[in-house]
């Protein structure tokens, strides 16, 4: 386990720019340099994590506050919430991890990879133009000259960014 807190950047844009898929790509890209990586999905709708009927879910239903389910390969934790919490606070959740990644949290104060497709957004600005947390942005056209800029599939050139960026 290491003992300081891992670099935690989320992966912001417009809804329909890719976040997901890029989260999905970066992952691996990480990984293969020996990084143990974590994800977080911010939802401001709020969500359903367990499948009704099943025991976990019962026992959440009943009114336990936390409701894990464990076996020798997963472990899956509901547990209530009285807040929208930072992810710097989720990650005493997995202390063994390199870094976070979170998808969405584009108000947050964490360091931000902004995917950005003028083509879907007809041509609105980058979300974090003026965000001092913006580190680089992911597109397929010069948007800004304050931030390096990647190209849409390059995962393995953001990979190294972030593994230079934070001396991982």
């Amino acid at each position: 386990m290491t003992s300081k807190t891992p670099p935690i950047v989320s992966v912001v844009g417009y809804s329909g720019s890719g976040k997901t898929t890029f989260i999905e790509k970066l992952i691996p890209a990480l990984s293969n340099y020996g990084l143990k990586v974590a994800t977080i999905k911010h939802d401001v709708h709020g969500f359903e994590m367990d499948k009704p009927g099943k025991d976990s879910w019962r026992h959440k239903k009943a009114g336990a506050v936390v409701s894990v389910i464990s076996s020798a390969s997963k472990i899956g934790l509901v547990m209530d919430a009285d807040h929208d919490h930072d992810p710097k606070d989720l990650t005493r959740l997995f202390p063994s991890v390199n870094i976070v990644l979170t998808e969405g949290y584009k108000n947050s104060p964490h360091l931000k990879l902004e995917i950005f497709r003028p083509e879907i957004t007809a041509n609105k600005a980058p979300l974090c133009a003026d965000d001092p947390t913006l580190l680089a942005l992911i597109t397929n056209q010069r948007a800004l000259q304050s931030v390096p800029h990647f190209g849409l599939n390059d995962f393995d050139g953001v990979a190294d960014f972030l593994i230079n960026h934070f001396k991982l």
